[in-house]
This record gives C-alpha cells, sequence and structure tokens, in this order.
C-alpha cells in the first residue's frame, strides 16, 4: 500500500510504499519451486535438485525480483489513484526504521510543471527570407570549377597558355622546403620539405603566405614570423621564430570553362549550360528555403521560451544531459577518437539540456492544447520533399517508412513546424532581408 503524497518542492514528491514481508517470501517461495523444475546441479537430474540448494544459488536474484517488482508495481498504483504526471524514474530507498514483519520504502520522485504560455498575440517575431539572384549562381560556379582546378607549370607554354610570369602569386599552386627557429634553435614541427599549398587560401599563416609571394623557383628568403597567442602549438604560440623558405615548384592553376563539358560533368548530360544554371538555382533555392525555415524556427522557439512559465523538472535535465553526453561520445569515436579515458563532464551540456526539456514540455502543451498534432499526410509530404534531391525518390520513401524510429523523427520535424506556423500565425512578424552568404553562414538550431 502507498501513504499520501508527501510535497517535499515545487515539483518534487514523495511516497511511502510499504507491504507485509510475508507476501514478498511467499512470492520468492513460489518463484523458487518454478526455477526448481528447470534447475541444474551436479548429482541431480534436471529439476530434481534440493529447494534449498536452488534458493542458495537463485534465491537473492529472485527476491530482489519480487522486491523490484512490487515496488514498481505499487509506486505505478499509487501514481495512477494520486492522477500524478511522473517525470523521470524515481529514486526508491527503503526506510530506516518500518514496523515489525513490514518492509518500507520511500520513493522521491518529480512531477511534471504546470506549463504557462503568455499571450502569443502580443509577442513580436522577426523573421527572415532571402533571395537566391544570378550572382550567387555565378559565386556557386566559381566553386564548382575550384573543385575541378588542375594545375600547370608557371611559364611553361602548354595547352591552356602558360600562366604568366613564373613568380609566385595569389592562387598559385607553391611547393617549398623551409625551416624555422626560435633563438637559433629549430622547434619541432618547424621544417618541412616539398609542402605544397596553395597563396590565398589562408592555409599558412600571413606572414608566410606574404613571403612565399614574388618568389622564384630556387630562390630563398628569410623572415621573421610571430605566433598568434592562440595558436594551436602550444610550445611555440606568442613567440617570434625566424624561417626561411625556398621555393621548389611553382604551378598555377586552370579552371574549366563554363562549357557543355563542364555542365555535364555536373550530371547534365546534354551539356546544356542553361539547364545547368537552372539546376544550381533550384539547389541553392532548397538550401535557402531550409536555413530560412531553420532561422525562423530559432525565432519562434526564442520566443517561446521568454513567453512561457514553468519550472523544469531536474531529472528529466539530468537524462537529457547524459544522452547529450554519450552521443557526444559516439560522435568522437566515430570520428576514430580514444573517447575512453575522456571525461564528459555534466556542466558541458547542462545548459543545452535544460533548454531542450523546457522546449519539449512548452511544445507538449501547444500541441495538446492547439491539436497540433502531426498527420499522416503531411509527415508523406515532408518526405517527399526530402527525396526530391535524390536519384530515387521511392527508395527514400520506402528507407523512412520500413523503420519506426525514422518515422518518428520525421513526425517530429512536422511538428514543429505546425507549431512555428502556429505561434507565427498569432504573433506579430516583420520581415527582415538578409544576404546570401549571411544567411549561407548561419547555422541556427532549435
Amino acid at each position: 500500500m502507498a501513504t499520501a503524497v508527501e510535497t517535499l518542492g515545487k515539483l518534487e514528491r514523495r511516497i511511502t510504499i510499504s507491504f507485509p514481508l510475508t507476501e514478498v517470501r511467499a512470492e520468492v517461495e513460489k518463484r523458487l519451486k518454478v526455477q526448481a523444475k528447470t534447475a541444474k546441479a551436479p548429482g541431480f537430474r534436471p529439476g530434481k535438485v534440493p529447494l534449498k540448494m536452488v534458493a542458495a544459488q537463485y534465491g537473492y536474484q529472485i527476491e530482489t525480483e519480487v522486491l523490484n517488482d512490487k515496488v514498481g508495481r505499487a509506486f505505478n498504483d499509487a501514481a495512477n489513484e494520486n492522477q500524478l504526471r511522473v517525470a523521470g524514474f524515481p529514486n526508491i530507498e527503503p526506510k530506516a526504521e518500518s514496523p515489525a514483519g513490514v518492509l518500507a520504502f520511500d520513493a522521491t520522485f518529480e512531477i511534471y510543471p504546470e506549463v504557462e504560455i503568455g499571450d502569443l498575440t502580443k509577442v513580436e517575431i522577426e523573421t527572415v527570407k532571402a533571395d537566391v539572384s544570378e550572382a550567387e549562381i555565378d559565386k556557386t560556379i566559381d566553386i564548382l570549377r575550384k573543385q575541378r582546378v588542375h594545375f600547370h607549370t608557371k611559364g611553361e607554354a602548354g595547352e591552356h597558355g602558360d600562366g604568366g610570369e613564373a613568380v609566385a602569386a595569389n592562387g598559385d599552386r607553391v611547393t617549398v622546403d623551409f625551416v624555422g627557429s626560435i633563438d637559433g634553435v629549430e622547434f619541432p614541427g618547424g621544417k618541412a620539405e616539398g609542402y605544397p599549398f596553395v597563396l590565398g587560401e589562408g592555409r599558412m599563416l600571413p606572414e608566410f603566405e606574404a613571403a612565399t609571394v614574388g618568389l622564384k623557383v630556387g630562390e630563398a628568403k628569410t623572415f621573421p614570423l610571430a605566433f598568434p597567442e592562440d595558436y594551436h602549438g602550444k610550445d611555440v604560440a606568442g613567440k617570434t621564430a625566424s624561417f626561411t623558405i625556398t621555393l621548389q615548384k611553382l604551378e598555377w592553376a586552370h579552371l574549366p570553362e563554363v562549357d557543355g563539358e563542364f555542365a555535364k560533368s555536373l550530371g547534365v548530360a546534354d551539356g546544356d549550360v542553361a539547364k545547368m544554371r537552372e539546376d544550381i538555382k533550384v539547389n541553392l533555392e532548397r538550401e535557402v528555403a531550409g536555413r530560412v525555415k531553420a532561422r525562423n524556427k530559432e525565432a519562434v522557439m526564442d520566443t517561446l521560451v521568454k513567453t512561457a512559465t514553468l519550472d523544469v523538472p531536474k531529472s528529466l535535465i539530468a537524462q537529457d544531459t547524459e544522452r547529450l553526453a554519450e552521443i557526444t561520445r559516439q560522435d568522437m569515436a566515430q570520428r576514430g577518437m580514444n573517447v575512453k579515458d575522456v571525461p564528459f563532464p555534466p556542466e558541458l551540456f547542462a545548459e543545452k539540456a535544460e533548454r531542450r526539456v523546457r522546449l519539449g514540455l512548452i511544445l507538449s502543451q501547444l500541441v495538446t492544447e492547439n491539436n497540433l498534432q502531426a498527420q499522416p499526410e503531411q509527415v508523406k509530404a515532408q518526405i517527399e520533399d526530402f527525396a526530391q534531391s535524390y536519384e530515387d525518390p521511392r527508395e527514400v520513401l520506402k528507407y523512412y517508412y520500413s523503420d519506426r524510429r525514422r518515422l518518428a523523427e520525421v513526425e517530429a520535424l512536422v511538428l514543429e513546424e505546425n507549431v512555428v506556423n502556429y505561434v507565427l500565425g498569432l504573433s506579430k512578424t516583420s520581415s527582415k532581408a538578409i544576404a546570401f552568404d549571411e544567411l549561407m553562414g548561419s547555422n541556427a538550431q532549435a
């Protein structure tokens, strides 16, 4: 049986659960007899092992199972009887003192909070929008050309020209030998032979690239280089080194022409350049639409966090903190990092976990009160939108509908979109146009 619910805090509650010891012993004995029917022991046929031997071998395990079952069932009955929405898992501990012949436990737990959402008709939300112009298409084509770049010896005549004067300039690929020293002593990582990099890409420190510009093959230059205070190499961070570089090889970049062959390399079978540009535009618009949606969703979520009033259960924050830490651990392991002895302090994830739990409770309230659940046709439409960028859309549909967990992920996305549309429909909104580059450089997440 269970006693009345004690209020320990805003969300924390306690219930005392107790039941006669005779009930536990009777159930343990019953399960031991069942176990005895299949128990094995040296010198005995299966099912003929004495009950005392069965109890010695399995008694502790069975007693633990019986206690867990009875306590768990009693706690659930008490929670249902008192109409409690339990958040997380209860902490159940035996009472220090119990009446003779009675087993008693204290179950301490949290309940879900009341969520008060402010007047959404009075909030102001700024949304963003962005367009894809011909300039963005041209920039994308330039990136695609650079991904297909070919390098040729600079100054030597060839099929595509000689690249101009054989002097290192931005855009050229140079191969250098270099050696660095601090106070006349070479340092680890400060020396290399045949080291290639492209000038102007920022792969090397600015002083290093500046010293390389203007060199001809075979020429050398000595120059000072001040390492930044936050340089990743702690041994040299904040120090000034003397470097000597020697240019061993100089190549100029030949970018492919924007023609039929280039279009074919991008998957346009007939080499139609106009069709290629249209395909690029469609892909950019899809990417822009996704990022605009993410930015606007973030604005809505920020508004809901500021508008709603609720106490967040600590147990749910702890659970999500552990989940985020485990996701991070698995991600690092998949990247080939040894995370066996790497600590993952809870405080690293606590703030994000608290926001996630808070938003989850707010969204749940909005969805329940306003019937914003994801509808089957919405889920299908979302999956079909995903499938547009794949060669065989039918396989994408099959991929999601064959796994309930994958389908649940899409349902969650649709549910969030329903909430976003609902909030935007009620609130006072204004729209701000932002530059394409600004949008593409953002990585908003709810």
